[in-house]
């Protein structure tokens, strides 16, 4: 422990845990850092954070006050899904789709990786709240990393908790974190480690990730996605639920109120387009923690930041973001162009000069090609922002609320061109979970593979599920049935809809789908059953058209949209039970609505043909 000051041992001592003293002890020992900092809630150590990411060359400052730019690996700009596994015991059942390790196997392996792994390297011990401080929502993490521009985005992203430590009394509830950069060629991890060392483990049974040899936040942050999967395990195992989703709040025009809602969407299917919607307010865009408190669901928000994709933001359809990317302000931009100073991303609505510094490095100009050949672009797409949700102007209120807001509608989304209405409400809770279950998102370019091809993603968090497939929805079902009658609304939104080619409605028009569904959470409007759900009447959108947009919605339009297309419905059934015919304990209650649904839409089919006009149901 000589590597820790008398300071930042005490700040440690202080905390009376011995849970965590002991970690301390073991991952020093492990690890082998030249120097150890602890890091407290006070505003004098939080900007040490920032300002030592700059002295080490993490992050450089840009012409704009308080903004920086990292870059990470070249070979390190997306989740590692093929290294990121899930540590298992023989007793523990997992979906046959999950990556997963013998846990003595995969401890065995890291821990030789981390041997040494930090020597002549400095370390920080972070202490994080996952939620509002002093919430019964909230979850602490312990983090240890070599990476000061990884502590300084979890100081953007996450509230701190070296206060909320003291509130546990001694006890081991909390998640750890483990993270090193590894060994360095400049400021980013070198291939040679990213090649052989590159590992992300999940271990569920010691409520820890272990994560080596990697920067980008998705791999590296263990506070994100990573956490995600351990917060999905403990809330499987107790009675409440973590979510891949947003909060929002929604505010109907002429009514003096806010509705709060949930949404989960797979990548590239309108999740922050649908948190961002103009007028409404965000808690978060991520990941929720839902409970049901006094009998109501009630959600919060596990972080206080966003680390957002930053390709096509732009003024015309991300206004809020955009401002907020081009004032002063603390913001951490990663991957992205920067020439004289200046940040640059690809689709931002303007020209992007033809040289400068990225992600492959500092005299990158246009036609410059990787070493296997690739010609590198102006910014990668996956290049990033990570900003505080309190800088944004449509941030809620309730941001910090440590009872959360109470939750009375659902949306899933997926990316459908062909099958799907544009909104519709489930004929239930059950019917709600199967929607989510049953959500698909089509691949939107050859660099995907080919266009056009469904890729199914449950409840869009099935790249994070650490449970039985079987068990999630049995778990969602009682969570449910336990709220009765203030159980919320579900919906289910497609805004990928196409004929011959061309989408069917324009992008702001989520906006009526939103404030349709809002409208029905405090049963405003009728709707019209049908076996997939409720449909909206055609006079209630028209009204929301004229009322939000001043504008005219026709029949032909409303025809257009929100025709059942049959034919595809039970293809697209046929799918489903494809997927989930090999998974083991599926609860009764989704085949009774795929069975149900099927013989509905067959019915339907002999009668009125494969295309049904909402006026003929």
């Amino acid at each position: 422990m000589n590597v820790l000051s008398e300071k930042d041992l005490k700040k440690l001592e202080e905390l009376n845990n011995e849970h965590v003293m002991k970690l301390v002890h073991e991952y020093i020992e492990l690890l082998r850092p030249s120097k150890v900092w602890v890091i407290n809630d006070e505003q004098e150590d939080i900007d040490f954070i920032r300002q030592h990411a700059i002295d080490l060359g993490e992050e450089e400052k840009l012409n704009m006050k308080g903004h920086t730019i990292h870059y990470d690996s070249y070979y390190d700009q997306a989740r590692d899904k093929k290294n990121t596994r899930i540590l298992v015991t023989p007793d523990q059942r997992m979906s046959d789709k999950l990556n997963t390790i013998d846990r003595e196997e995969g401890l065995k392996e890291i821990f030789e990786i981390m041997d040494g792994i930090m020597e002549g390297k400095e370390m920080a011990i972070r202490f994080f709240a996952l939620g509002p401080t002093n919430s019964n929502f909230t979850q602490c993490a312990l983090q240890f990393t070599d990476s000061f521009y990884v502590a300084h985005s979890e100081d953007i992203l996450y509230r701190t908790g070296y206060e909320q430590f003291k509130e546990l009394n001694g006890s081991d509830n909390f998640f750890l974190f483990v993270h090193s950069a590894g060994k360095l060629d400049g400021n980013v991890t070198c291939k040679d480690s990213i090649d052989k060392g590159r590992r992300i483990y999940v271990d569920l049974k010691g409520n820890r990730v272990l994560t080596m040899n990697n920067q980008y936040a998705g791999n590296s942050l263990g506070l994100k996605k990573l956490a995600l999967r351990l917060a999905i395990y403990k809330a499987n195992h107790e009675d409440w639920l973590t979510e891949h989703m947003f909060i929002m709040g929604l505010h109907p025009e002429g009514k003096d109120r806010v509705t709060y809602c949930t949404g989960a969407y797979p990548s590239a299917c309108g999740k922050t387009s649908t948190a961002m919607v103009p007028g409404q307010s965000i808690v978060g865009d991520d990941i929720a923690y839902l409970r049901i408190v006094n009998g109501e669901v009630r959600a919060v928000n596990i972080e206080s930041g966003v680390f957002g994709i930053i390709k096509d933001v732009n003024p015309i359809d991300d206004p809020v973001i955009y401002k907020t990317l081009t004032t002063p302000r603390e913001l951490i931009f990663s991957n992205i162009l920067i020439n004289d100073g200046v940040p640059y991303w690809l689709n931002m609505g303007k020209g992007l000069p033809k040289s400068g510094m990225n992600h492959s490095g500092k005299n990158w100009k246009l036609g410059d090609k990787d070493a296997e050949g690739n010609e590198i672009n102006y910014c990668h797409p996956n290049a990033r922002y990570t900003i505080r949700i309190s800088e944004l102007e449509n941030a809620d209120p309730n941001l910090h609320n440590p009872d959360g807001v109470r939750i009375d509608g659902v949306f899933y989304g997926g990316r459908d061109s062909d099958t799907n209405v544009p909104v519709i409400e489930s004929l239930s809770w059950e019917h709600g979970i199967f929607i989510g279950a049953t959500v698909e998102s089509e691949t939107t370019s050859a660099t995907l593979g080919k266009a056009g091809v469904r890729k199914p993603s449950p409840m869009a968090n099935f790249d994070f599920l650490v449970i039985p497939l079987g068990l999630y929805y049995a778990n969602h079902k009682k969570f449910g049935n336990r709220a009765g009658a203030n159980c919320p609304k579900v919906f289910a939104t497609n805004y990928f809809l196409k004929v011959d080619g061309e989408f069917t409605n324009a992008k702001l028009d989520k906006k009526v789908w939103l404030m349709w569904a809002e409208g029905r959470m405090h049963n405003e409007y009728d709707a019209i059953k049908t076996p997939i759900g409720y449909l909206p009447k055609y006079e209630d959108l028209k009204a929301l058209f004229k009322q939000i947009f001043d504008k005219e919605y026709s029949e032909d339009d409303y025809v257009t949209q929100f025709s059942l297309r049959v034919q595809k419905l039970l293809e697209k059934l046929d799918r489903m039970e494809d997927l989930y015919k090999v998974e083991k304990d599926i609860p009764a209650f989704f085949w009774d609505i795929l069975h149900t649904q099927r013989k509905e839409l067959q019915e339907l089919k002999a009668s009125q043909g494969d295309l049904v006009s909402p006026f003929d149901l």
